[in-house]
């Protein structure tokens, strides 16, 4: 049975979620290594109040998930495939032995100081449910001010990013066409749309000084949902998946079609778990979060077990 690993974007923060991970010498190095590279204790950024910043969000994010895979892979456990949803692809970067932690963390710190400068308030993400994509791009198309698809998360579970002004009139006539519900996201950044163009021209600057190898697991890109073995084409997969849009819902459909029968969602949240319900039927769909670790290995000892 192959199994993918899922790395969850920026909206699956949590307050707590460092101190909420297993206690284990990995984990720890993971958090003492990331406090030694930026000069700061991480251990501070999962507060309520400082993942308001979109800067500590990312981090938390990236170093979640590195280090729950970590203690994963330390138990035996090894993926097949690795995704990650936005800032979710630098996680999986790293667990695919194609990005050296201490890089990411530069990295992604960099990223989130560059998306927070570019936009510090008035623009956002909203999530629009119950209308198909097709409706959802007429509905853009008519819309007065900056405003654009960023994620396709299932077929009809899609995300636009833009002005709040503009988002806001998007919403309501998405409601009037009988959508849903259309939420406002706790986002202060309009990702994945080409409002972030120029801040993805800088990252992929700072991107040019940073050594890349070829993926050891196979990486699957979020944005273009193909399977990316260049290094080359995997900087810039990194470098510029916040001005792209996200097609998770193909990401998942490629992962099927290649035989993953897996599914397992690295922290902190469950979001991820409950997109892949609806493409791995039959199929078996875990998260991390919200189970023992105890509990989790051994479900993913009987699921290679029975596949065996």
């Amino acid at each position: 049975m192959s199994t993918l690993w899922a790395f969850p974007g920026q909206g699956a923060q949590q307050p707590g979620m460092l101190h909420a991970l297993p206690e284990a010498p990995v984990v720890q190095a993971c958090t003492e290594q990331a406090s030694e590279v930026l000069g700061e204790d991480v251990r501070l950024l999962d507060s309520a109040e400082a993942l308001h910043d979109t800067r500590a969000v990312q981090l938390c994010l990236l170093i979640a998930g590195v280090a729950a895979a970590r203690l994963l892979c330390e138990r035996g456990h090894r993926p097949d495939y690795v995704a990650g949803l936005s800032i979710g692809a630098y996680a999986a970067a790293v667990v695919a032995g194609a990005l050296e932690f201490a890089d990411a963390v530069r990295l992604v710190a960099l990223r989130g100081e560059l998306m927070q400068r570019a936009y510090p308030s008035g623009y956002g993400m909203t999530a629009i449910l119950g209308l198909d994509q097709a409706r959802i791009e007429r509905l853009l198309a008519e819309a007065e001010g900056p405003v654009y698809l960023a994620n396709i998360n299932a077929e009809t579970q899609l995300v636009i990013a833009g002005s709040d002004a503009a988002m806001a009139k998007v919403a309501e006539r998405a409601r009037a066409l009988g959508a849903a519900a259309a939420k406002r996201l706790a986002m202060s950044v309009p990702s994945h749309c080409e409002l972030l163009d120029e801040p993805a021209r800088a990252l992929a600057a700072a991107f040019a000084h940073i050594d890349l190898r070829a993926p050891q697991v196979r990486y699957l890109s979020g944005s273009s949902a193909r399977l990316i073995r260049d290094p080359e084409a995997l900087r810039d997969d990194l470098a510029y998946n916040m001005s792209r849009v996200v097609d998770w819902q193909a990401t998942l459909v490629t992962a099927y079609e290649r035989g993953v029968r897996l599914h397992l969602e690295l922290p902190p949240g469950g979001v991820l778990t409950g997109l892949a319900r609806r493409v791995f039927e039959p199929g078996q769909v875990i998260a991390f979060t919200g189970a023992r670790l105890d509990t989790l290995d051994a479900m993913l000892r009987q699921e290679v077990s029975l596949d065996r």
